[in-house]
């Protein structure tokens, strides 16, 4: 019996590890062979409401245990660890000592980029397709291709994609966003940063050096690849990347709503305990 129960257990298993190899195959094909929904300008349609289901970035976009308040979570950064210069080690520990008072987001200021495409809301991507006149439908007098509206604080991006430089005077919390298409890529040209924002609620910092490249990739009907590489020589030895899937959200009639940020103080949090 217990060899024929052995026997079994191997006949059944065989199968099933060979049926599980074949569907990650089919699905890798699919994945590869899909071919996107057209806009009217010929470009892969991106546009709809989209979201990062993993909420783990958005406390630390690196491997990280459960703390309280905090969920375990694997990283988004690609071969681990981020690349800190040595002297910029010091300040990563000290922003993670005082994260709860220090990040910028708990006191309602702009998340910048890439962070606010991974932030638990929603956001949604409309297409233009401006003249050079501007789009009149959106009211705006310049030529942007592509608009990202946030649930988060109302926040806009006016994304450029008429092949003209970046003005050249920077200090902005969202950065200046240049686009245009690699193939049915929309990549995302952002700088002019200030050095306020973080990338998640741990410390991981950046400088006015910050300089970002999104990678807007359709790969099914309802997800999108969404790819960040960095690069910011005052802080970093070397430019790094972070992958992170972004999924259609399906509900009928979906709108962004509005979300008031109340800034949270140490001194309330103290108060609450007593």
């Amino acid at each position: 019996m217990k060899t024929r129960l052995g026997g079994l257990l191997i006949v059944f298993s065989v199968p099933l590890l060979t049926l599980g190899f074949v569907a990650g195959q089919n699905s890798t094909a699919r994945s590869a062979a899909y071919v996107p929904p057209r806009a009217s300008d010929g470009h892969p349609d991106i546009s709809g409401f989209w979201q990062a289901l993993n909420t783990a970035p958005s406390f630390d976009i690196e491997d990280h245990a459960a703390r309280v308040g905090v969920p375990a979570g694997y990283g988004v950064v690609e071969g681990g660890a981020l690349p800190y210069q040595e002297s910029a080690l010091e300040k990563r520990r000290a922003n993670f000592n005082k994260r709860l008072t220090d990040d910028t987001v708990p006191k309602c200021f702009l998340p910048g980029v890439p962070r606010v495409t991974y932030m638990p809301f929603p956001f949604q991507i409309i297409q233009t397709f401006p003249s050079k006149r501007g789009d009149p439908e959106f009211g705006l007098d310049r030529d942007v291709g592509i608009v990202i509206s946030y649930e988060y604080l109302d926040a806009v991006r006016y994304i450029h994609t008429n092949g003209r430089a970046h003005p050249g005077h920077g200090d902005r919390w969202m950065g200046d966003s240049r686009a245009h298409w690699e193939g049915d890529t929309l990549v995302v040209d952002v700088t002019e940063f200030n050095e306020e924002t973080w990338f998640d609620a741990s410390g991981n910092f950046h400088s006015d050096a910050l300089h970002v490249i999104e990678r807007y990739t359709r790969t099914g009907p309802d997800t999108l690849k969404y790819e960040a590489t960095i690069e910011d020589p005052k802080v970093f030895t070397r430019p790094w990347k972070m992958t992170i899937p972004l999924y259609r959200r399906q509900e009928p009639q979906l709108r962004l709503l509005e979300y008031y940020c109340h800034a949270y103080r140490e001194e309330d949090r103290l108060r609450s305990v007593k």
